[in-house]
């Protein structure tokens, strides 16, 4: 009985051992998979987010220290990150980019607070936000992430690097609605915005109301307008109220987008996983030909 006593807690000790390296083995996959890439990783402590944030930078192939590059900022980082690498190193006009991928923090879940813009609810409700639900905590801090952009990461990308004034930002998903944000509240950061499905259905289609607003105020003010351009997608497969989003986006672009050079497109057939992978090289390719 002794014996089967001792056997049984050695057998206990072994399997926690196990379960215990599985589960180490699962974050160390996981922290690689997301949270490090194959290109130049590096931490910028944000005093605007009050915490460390990753960045992935890919230089080009011929990098040259005193050469001027265009940029490209990116949300999500290593997602779909392999499918940029791949159409950059086969399009002649990329070998001048430098892209540089924010991913998200890996131990928390900052997604949402970072990207949903701060008039909407960061868990993504379908329906109108009542006027009773207006507690801070509840909205997206899309701003305060555009903030370490602005005043943090450029001013770090500038003082390491040559840049040129073409410069992109692009975004997937919520992504995408922190992309229409940003061009909807400091349009001159970037002169090129990529937004693959996004996410504009927010509180009943807030974000998609909040970008025709800037969008008719913009048309109403064209003096001090800079040039701008604009790609936008979604997968013809999605969701329907991503399709409705993507819908009201296009007819208000359609209205008064006079002077934004812009193309919308459905990728027919396409999940909302699939359509960022072929978005890559549509953006990209609009983008070189509307900077001729």
């Amino acid at each position: 009985m002794l014996l089967l006593k001792k056997l049984n807690r050695t057998a206990i000790i072994i399997l926690l051992s196990t379960a215990g390296f599985i589960a180490c083995a699962i974050v160390i996959y996981k922290y690689n998979a997301h949270y490090t890439s194959n290109f130049k990783d590096i931490t910028i402590y944000s005093q605007v987010l009050d915490e460390n944030r990753k960045v992935f930078i890919r230089l080009p192939s011929n990098f040259e220290p005193n050469k001027r590059y265009s940029l490209i900022i990116r949300t999500d980082g290593n997602f779909n990150l392999t499918q940029w690498d791949s159409v950059m190193a086969e399009l002649p006009a990329q070998q001048d980019t430098i892209l540089v991928s924010i991913p998200n923090q890996f131990w928390t879940f900052t997604r949402n607070r970072d990207l949903v813009p701060p008039y909407a609810r960061q868990d993504v409700n379908t329906q109108a936000r009542p006027a009773s639900e207006n507690s801070p905590e509840l909205f997206g801090q899309a701003d305060q992430f555009l903030a370490f952009i602005e005043g943090e990461l450029l001013p770090y990308l500038e003082s390491h690097y040559k840049l040129d004034n073409n410069r992109v930002l692009s975004g997937y998903s919520a992504g995408g609605s922190f992309v229409l944000y940003t061009m909807s509240t400091k349009p001159w950061l970037f002169n090129g915005y990529f937004a693959f499905s996004p996410a504009a259905w927010y509180d009943d289609m807030t974000v998609v109301k909040e970008f025709e607003r800037f969008l008719s105020q913009r048309s109403l003010n064209t003096a001090d307008n800079i040039p701008l351009s604009l790609y936008i997608t979604v997968g013809g497969a999605e969701h329907p109220l991503m399709l409705s989003a993507f819908a009201g986006l296009d007819n208000s672009l359609n209205i008064y987008a006079n002077d934004i050079i812009w193309n919308s497109r459905i990728n027919e057939g396409l999940e909302h996983l699939e359509n960022p992978v072929v978005s890559v090289k549509q953006a990209l390719d609009f983008y070189n030909s509307s900077k001729n």
